[in-house]
């Protein structure tokens, strides 16, 4: 009966916390990172910022995701888990309601750099904590859930946003607070509790294990970093290149901002479907192809059809693509577990890092190229394309190793 009762605890737990996760990914990044791109155009409308500076403001949020990554483990380390992640989605809340006041350009830029620390500590910490919870055979599901709401943020921001603005920007940033809010409520009870600073487990050690793939795994990394860059046009710009580099308006920029959180939500269990059947390098290797080729599409001017396609697969990617990797790196240290852990973070923080300096140069481009959002789109599928390369390079480097071997 003890027993029973511990099982059914222990799936009552597991329940809440992939709850959190999900409300984690949701507010961290979703709406803290994502609802900004269907409000740029609207805060140059209402002459909060000029159009180059307001762009510069959408980096100050990556770059916080990268300093968010690069302390919030060492902050774990202080505090327990729970406390860390309530205080993050707290802190994402508060900048909601604080960038509802345009007080200044550097007041504005230091409340997205604040939610985009508190996204980049969610996104290290949130399915870290939650997933020891989750027996090894639905773990593959619990973290496409908690990653889901990523997507999910994307579009209730598509959503939620245009109809908000018609209240006004200040409204509109205030009512993200109160979702935030409430988010941050649901997921509350759900974070599981951890000693401060208790130590990773031990692994089990492997007799003779093969050595790690050190050239394999650095591909990956910069697999993955690319695909940070090349996702940037489409972050940052997409709503306000068919807004205003289409002359579509606001609502129909919105309209496609839905469709990219759309493919964002659905995008984790796909990748997953593909991973299983293909395995997690060719999976990889397809999501390579098909981002650069629907990140160049805005840039050639194709028909509304294929910009719909456009931003539902680069929205589908950027959060299907964190699964493969992570699966990756899992399936290539799959005899040394205890460098799993060490080497996801490795990857998110090169992701991080790409990220903002790509957003900054991004954006720094467009204010100097008379507004040439092709250039954008040009560069953002050439990382992809970068990255493919990289990975086939080095695949085929290590093929030519082992037949000399042999």
């Amino acid at each position: 009966m003890d027993g029973a009762m511990t099982a059914g605890a222990r799936r009552t737990g597991a329940t809440w916390g992939i709850l959190a996760g999900f409300c984690a990914s949701l507010v961290g990044i979703g709406l803290a990172r994502f609802a900004y791109t269907p409000l740029l155009p609207a805060i140059i409308d209402a002459h909060w910022f000029e159009r180059s500076v307001a762009a510069y403001l959408g980096a100050a949020n990556l770059a916080g995701y990268l300093a968010g990554a690069l302390v919030g483990r060492p902050m774990a380390a202080r505090a327990s888990n729970a406390i860390i992640l309530r205080a993050m989605m707290l802190l994402a809340t508060a900048a909601f309601f604080a960038c509802a006041y345009p007080v200044s350009f550097a007041w504005f830029f230091a409340w997205r750099f604040l939610a985009g620390l508190a996204g980049g500590a969610l996104m290290v910490l949130a399915a870290p904590a939650v997933l020891p919870l989750v027996p090894p055979s639905r773990r593959g599901l619990a973290g496409g859930i908690i990653f889901t709401g990523v997507g999910v943020g994307i579009a209730l921001s598509g959503t939620l946003v245009p109809l908000w603005l018609r209240q006004g920007v200040g409204a509109t940033w205030l009512g993200l607070g109160v979702l935030s809010l409430v988010l941050t409520a649901i997921a509350w009870k759900g974070w599981p509790a951890a000693e401060r600073g208790a130590a990773a487990p031990t692994a089990p050690v492997h007799h003779r294990a093969p050595p790690a793939p050190g050239r394999t795994l650095r591909a990956v990394y910069a697999g993955y970093a690319l695909n940070a860059a090349g996702w940037v046009p489409h972050m940052i710009f997409l709503v306000d290149f068919v807004a205003h580099g289409l002359g579509k308006g606001l609502q129909a920029g919105a309209e496609y901002w839905v469709l990219f959180g759309i493919g964002a939500t659905v995008g984790p269990v796909l990748a997953g479907l593909l991973a299983d059947r293909v395995g997690f390098a060719w999976a990889l290797r397809a999501a390579f192809v098909l981002e650069a080729a629907a990140v160049l599409v805005p840039a050639l001017g194709w028909s509304d059809g294929w910009l719909i396609v456009s931003s539902v697969v680069v929205g589908a990617f950027v959060t299907g693509t964190v699964p493969l990797v992570l699966g990756r790196v899992h399936e290539l240290l799959a005899h040394h577990p205890a460098r799993q852990g060490p080497a996801w973070r490795t990857a998110t923080v090169g992701f991080a890092l790409f990220q903002a300096v790509a957003a900054y140069g991004l954006s720094f481009l467009f204010s100097n190229n008379g507004h040439d959002y092709a250039q954008l789109f040009y560069l953002g599928a050439a990382a992809m394309v970068l990255a493919l390369v990289i990975d086939l390079a080095v695949a085929a480097s290590n093929r030519g190793v082992a037949a000399q071997a042999r």
